[in-house]
């Protein structure tokens, strides 16, 4: 556990120049999409930068559940919701192979 020294050195300064205001949509049965979309700090459009897509998903074992998040390379949601069942595939693959290498360090 960190110490209070260590505590009071975090920096909870927002980034002012990195804003999102954020969108969530949903089928209700495997995929959560967020659209973030950039906004300038007094909450207006920022439209100098792009939206941002993020993917989530939460995969049930027998230790509990366990979440997934990616990155979408998408410029629409149509787009992102197209990514989605790949990049959650390469992200589960991406958890089972780490979880392979820690076994063998492991052992």
């Amino acid at each position: 556990m960190p110490s209070n020294e260590q505590q009071q050195q975090i920096d909870f300064t927002v980034d002012r120049n990195h804003l999102y205001r954020e969108e969530s949509f949903t089928d209700i049965k495997v995929a959560a999409i967020r659209r973030l979309i950039p906004v300038k700090p007094d909450g207006s459009n920022d439209d100098s930068r792009f939206p941002i897509f993020m993917g989530q998903t939460q995969l049930i074992t027998p230790k509990g559940p366990v979440m997934l998040q990616s990155l979408l390379k998408a410029q629409t949601i149509e787009e992102a919701m197209d990514e989605f069942p790949a990049a959650m595939q390469a992200q589960m693959d991406k958890m089972i192979a780490d979880a392979m290498e820690r076994q063998v360090r492991e052992n």
